[in-house]
């Protein structure tokens, strides 16, 4: 009978973990069976037939579920085992400063298990198509922010939070509103705080540049964005895994509806992610007579606007002279 009471006491209330650090983080995949598990918990554990013995008598070994899961030192296999049964922990997702889908869904699969093809394959569903959006715009439906989600989530179930949060966001701050009174679909919106967002990172500069290019859209200007311009040129070959610093002549040659040197109102798409701080920079846009900026090289990431073309020139002069110094010839 000692003999029995001492091998239970081992099978469910010794100890039995392998590691000095406070906790570790146990990652199950979709589909795992047990001996999957046991790989994962690796040198985790003092004893592994212990742990399987009581797996199989609790029938966890049938029921294995995925997840990220997280087992304390000094864990015995029952506390183990109901840690690991019941306590999927969730993960903090995180994403910004994103360029274009496949980046998103790099960036998002470095921190779930869904894996960056199940979402690029997602993006071409008739999930977006059936809401309105096309390959050129489903990255608007991704506000850049903090989301929590379990681990394991698929990037179906992604999708369909992301579309929840989208929602929520519009919803808030009296922004359909806002964007019904300026005259732009949420879409034409984001396409231009996207523009807005590659123009400058700061927020303070945000609504006067907005202001400039609505006062263009209003008037029939062509929007004139040199980020437009360096999007069109990253789409062709030539320029792939290249960084354009300056714009240039030929640059502005470039025949693509996203080159708004060339073509009037907005492109068709987003060019990149752009940050809430934007998106609210174009629906509360400054109010002003400006119609030019330029780069303020004595400012880095501020701008210099003007009213009137002469005086514009007279600021790009001061910026070219300084990228000339500076040897930013492309």
């Amino acid at each position: 009978m000692g003999g029995i009471s001492y091998y239970i006491y081992n099978v469910m209330f010794a100890v039995n973990t392998n590691f000095n650090e406070d906790f570790k983080y146990i990652y199950i995949k979709t589909g795992s069976d047990y001996e999957n598990l046991i790989d994962n918990l690796g040198g985790y554990l003092i004893d592994a037939s212990t742990f399987k013995v009581l797996a199989e008598r609790k029938n966890y070994s049938n029921n294995i579920k995925p997840g990220k899961f997280i087992i304390k030192r000094h864990m015995n296999n029952n506390q183990i085992i109901n840690s690991l049964r019941s306590n999927n922990i969730t993960v903090d997702v995180i994403f910004n400063n994103v360029k274009n889908l496949n980046d998103l869904a790099g960036k998002i699969s470095n921190q779930i298990e869904a894996d960056s093809m199940s979402f690029l394959t997602s993006f071409k569903t008739d999930y977006f198509i059936n809401k309105g959006f096309d390959e050129k715009n489903i990255l608007s439906i991704y506000i850049p922010n903090s989301y929590n989600f379990f681990w394991n989530t698929n990037a179906e179930k992604f999708n369909e939070r992301m579309f929840e949060e989208y929602t929520k966001f519009w919803q808030k701050n009296n922004r359909v509103e806002k964007a019904d009174k300026i005259g732009l679909s949420k879409i034409e919106i984001m396409i231009l705080a996207s523009i807005v967002y590659e123009e400058s990172k700061q927020n303070i500069d945000l609504p006067r540049i907005a202001g400039v290019y609505m006062n263009r859209l209003k008037n029939n200007w062509k929007l004139g964005a040199d980020p437009t311009v360096k999007f069109a040129a990253y789409q062709l070959d030539q320029y792939k895994n290249t960084i354009i610093r300056r714009v240039l002549n030929k640059h502005l040659r470039i025949d693509s509806p996203y080159n708004t040197y060339k073509y009037y109102g907005l492109p068709p798409g987003i060019i990149s992610m752009p940050s809430i701080q934007a998106v609210d920079a174009v629906l509360n846009y400054e109010k002003h007579n400006y119609f030019y900026f330029a780069a303020d090289p004595e400012n880095p990431g501020f701008h210099n606007f003007a009213n009137s073309l002469r005086e514009h020139k007279s600021n790009a002069r001061i910026l070219h002279k300084a990228l000339d110094k500076k040897g930013i010839k492309k």
